[in-house]
């Protein structure tokens, strides 16, 4: 009892120093501050930061329609910070239903945006995820991106950013139980999803689809895709629509738009692995091809 009435009064005496939280400008700042490595402590909070003050520039936006991205952007930012205004840059501001295919919008700060906010969205997904916006009455599916639910000319926007590469890969680094081991082979099971966004998409309507590209490479949890895989796709939408392609690649300067050519031999990074690493400060993969089609 001697003993712990003597805990107690130390205790009393000489409390446990409170230390406060560090703030999310401070994360920022020290990130800054430390030399902007990838994945370090802040670099997240850094990053939608960034994204967030890119999409609602509208000088940003009108940049990435007109291909003239300013010096430096993007610099030591992984490829969202190209995807997201990009696909801001190409979303109708009306009214419409839109199909997430991929679940890479379901976060609220850009789900508060006027362009996404002013959709009937639905979020297709594997697994339920946490958060969730049911509140903001968003639809959330789950189930396999290869077999859609929807009934066909369903959606007048399509957007899967980023996702079809982690199609028939090993996808329990996102806790899910599904695991494929490929062998350093390339699956071709990406195209049957690009087939069913097809289906579901409306007549006039658009798909926004994006996904590494360079030389090929098998990561385990991701493919990324060459100019073989890329042409499979191009031969599955060429008679039923008009697409573009829009070409972006990294180099230790940030991001700049590029030309297929200049990208078809480019490596990733790895942050799981430490494979292609490198010393220009990439954070995950160096080249994305997006492609924007309207179905006719």
């Amino acid at each position: 009892m001697v003993i712990t009435l003597l805990r107690k009064i130390k205790r009393r005496l000489f409390p446990t120093p409170v230390i406060p939280p560090i703030s999310q400008e401070e994360k920022i700042a020290n990130y800054i501050a430390n030399g902007r490595v990838p994945w370090s402590e802040g670099y997240a909070e850094h990053k939608y930061n960034e994204i967030k003050k890119a999409i609602q520039n509208p000088e940003i936006i009108a940049a990435f329609r007109e291909q003239t991205l300013p010096a430096n952007y993007g610099y030591r930012i992984d490829e969202r910070i190209v995807e997201y205004p990009w696909i801001f840059s190409q979303l109708s501001t009306e009214k419409k239903t839109m199909l997430d295919a991929g679940s890479t919008f379901n976060f609220e700060y850009l789900l508060d945006e006027p362009t996404i906010a002013n959709k009937h969205l639905f979020i297709h997904t594997y697994y339920p995820e946490s958060p969730n916006f049911n509140h903001k009455r968003i639809s959330y599916v789950y189930g396999d991106l290869r077999e859609l639910p929807y009934q066909d000319n369903f959606f007048e926007e399509v957007v899967c950013q980023s996702t079809i590469e982690h199609i028939d890969m090993d996808n329990s680094i996102y806790g899910y139980d599904i695991s494929h081991v490929n062998e350093e082979k390339k699956s071709y099971e990406y195209l049957k999803v690009v087939e069913e966004l097809l289906r579901v998409l409306k007549s006039k309507g658009v798909l926004l689809l994006t996904f590494p590209y360079g030389k090929f490479e098998n990561h385990g949890f991701f493919q990324q895709f060459d100019e073989e895989m890329l042409k499979k796709i191009l031969h599955n939408i060429d008679n039923i629509g008009n697409y573009q392609l829009t070409f972006f690649c990294y180099s230790a300067q940030g991001w700049s738009f590029c030309s297929q050519e200049n990208c078809k031999n480019i490596e990733s990074f790895n942050p799981h692995t430490g494979r292609g690493k490198g010393n220009d400060g990439a954070a995950h993969c160096r080249s994305i091809c997006c492609i924007k089609f309207i179905k006719n």
